[in-house]
């Protein structure tokens, strides 16, 4: 069996989906040949019309046409924004699947905000590609809120799609003690301190304006609070809240941390705080619950079938529900403690070998009933 993972251009949380399935695959199914596709990868953050005009013409093109050439028994494309491919691979009949992590494009236009794609051509150009999933031999999607926005909105059948949860790297993971008292005393978080973190991007639905509130509200009650923020930085105008809310001490922007350092501030965090208007998944979520930190998220999307019981569940878009379970967590241990051991037990269910499994399987039923 010839399997070939057509990669996308180089992005951090899809790297980690390709590099753990592909392992994971190689695992389940030694005796499997895996072959790696890769595109070639452009800046991101290049305002310069002639890197804009290659990198169409490498997704739209090239690297289609190169996918289509080659000779496997099946192809998966690991992102919905390269489900273009699809249509080059109609003309082949070879078996094709797409995972989808999300659709938050169709909720949140200003999510493409940043790129180096031109502002009416990007959203066209995304479209086009993501409708290629209708042509798909068969969906993975992340979770079953992602299954149901593709059903939705592409008007795929349900029975195409297949929901197959991503999983946590192994090192993320609870640390000793005494080297997570060592490393707040090295960041300079006192022992009284309640560290709060949220990981990831600073898109509009990431909702850091909200978490900005929420923490002015807890520094006006006089909780000994340091709230953290890895990934990208915060916003001209957010960087203005904090200011005239005199929050300069309360708030930190660490910068984008190595994985060990990341684990280091999980670690050190007494709570994670990802109140996302949207997620397709949320892997931040397992991150921090296999380090032992409990979570705060959203009750919307995707977020409640990844925490289960094991976080505590807000409307995002309120500011005071989000300060009332900080400080229910804060002043009542039992629970904190309980949601500790929930948390470590329920990321269990998250692993790469299980997600390598599953979708092998869906491999395995589309070649025998194409």
């Amino acid at each position: 069996m010839r399997i070939a993972i057509a990669r996308t251009m180089a992005e951090f949380s899809l790297d980690i989906y390709t590099d753990n399935l592909i392992a994971g695959l190689r695992k389940a199914r030694p005796e499997w040949e895996i072959l790696e596709l890769v595109p070639k990868s452009f800046d991101r953050t290049s305002s310069s019309l002639s890197v804009r005009i290659k990198k169409y013409y490498e997704r739209f093109w090239r690297y289609p046409q190169f996918v289509q050439q080659q000779e496997a028994d099946l192809i998966h494309i690991v992102e919905p924004c390269d489900a273009n491919i699809v249509y080059w691979l109609r003309k082949t009949n070879r078996p094709v699947v797409v995972t989808c992590h999300d659709l938050v494009n169709f909720f949140y236009k200003d999510n493409l905000q940043g790129s180096v794609q031109l502002p009416i051509v990007s959203r066209h150009a995304w479209l086009h590609s993501v409708n290629g999933m209708r042509y798909a031999d068969g969906i993975i999607a992340v979770s079953s809120a992602t299954a149901k926005d593709t059903t939705q909105i592409l008007k795929i059948d349900p029975t195409q799609i297949t929901v197959i949860p991503n999983a946590v790297e192994s090192i993320f993971h609870p640390l000793p003690k005494s080297e997570v008292t060592a490393f707040r005393q090295q960041q300079g978080i006192a022992p009284e301190t309640l560290c709060l973190l949220n990981v990831g991007a600073n898109h509009p639905r990431k909702n850091i304006d909200t978490i900005l509130r929420a923490i002015a509200i807890l520094k006006d009650k006089k909780l000994p609070i340091l709230f953290c923020k890895a990934g990208a930085d915060f916003t001209a105008q957010q960087k203005q809240f904090i200011q005239a809310c005199k929050l300069e001490s309360t708030v930190r922007y660490i910068g984008k941390p190595d994985k060990s350092t990341l684990v280091q501030f999980y670690n050190a965090a007494e709570l994670l705080l990802a109140p996302s208007l949207h997620e397709g998944f949320g892997i931040t979520l397992l991150e921090a619950m296999a380090c032992g930190t409990p979570v705060v998220t959203s009750n919307t999307s995707a977020m409640p079938e990844v925490v289960g019981n094991a976080g505590v569940l807000v409307n995002p878009k309120s500011p005071d529900e989000i300060v009332a379970a900080i400080i229910h967590l804060y002043y009542d241990p039992t629970h904190y403690q309980e949601l500790v051991k929930r948390s470590l037990t329920r990321v269990t269910t998250f692993t790469w070998e299980k997600t390598a499994e599953k979708v092998a399987e869906v491999y395995t039923r589309i070649l025998i009933e194409k």
